[in-house]
């Protein structure tokens, strides 16, 4: 599959799909200081525009992250056929209709004292773009092509990658 052969809104819908199949990504701040990546639940807002977190007030994302930051947020596909980076900018956002719409009892377990915890907060990513890698070669079809590259000495046809406009 060539990256021309990619609909940019086809990914982009297949990304929401992604984003809230997957529930944990990895989020990190760019710019500045080095920020190691860190595993977050995210919440996949399409009509909204936006990724949401839950988090604590207490935590180095929400320091270092002040009033806006530029963040990346990176999904992989359970199946292994589907990886984006997401990037986009990340804010505090304390909107209760979205803590009580996101609120779960996955979420609850690391909040003894729930909604109202008062070390509770909420981030926002706001997408501005992203760049999808999709392979269309399963289990049995990636390796022939990984032989088939060695035998020939031609790159293997494994997928595609796209930049999408969020």
């Amino acid at each position: 599959m060539a990256d021309q052969d990619l609909n940019p809104a086809e990914l982009r819908e297949r990304l929401w799909k992604e984003i809230d199949q997957a529930r944990i990504v990895m989020l990190g701040l760019v710019g500045g200081e080095p920020h190691h990546m860190q595993p977050m639940a995210a919440f996949g807002d399409k009509e909204g525009d936006a990724i949401w977190f839950f988090t604590k007030k207490d935590t180095d994302l929400v320091h270092q992250t002040g009033a806006s930051h530029t963040a990346m947020v990176c999904i992989m596909a359970k199946d292994m056929e589907f990886q984006a980076c997401v990037h986009g900018s990340l804010t505090e956002d304390t909107d209760r209709a979205k803590l009580e719409q996101y609120w779960s009892p996955f979420v609850s377990a690391w909040y003894p004292d729930g909604k109202d915890d008062p070390s509770l907060t909420m981030m926002r990513l706001d997408p501005q773009d992203a760049r999808v890698w999709v392979s269309t070669r399963g289990p049995i079809s990636y390796p022939l092509e990984i032989a088939k590259a060695n035998a020939t000495h031609k790159l293997p046809d494994v997928g595609g990658k796209q930049n999408v406009k969020m």
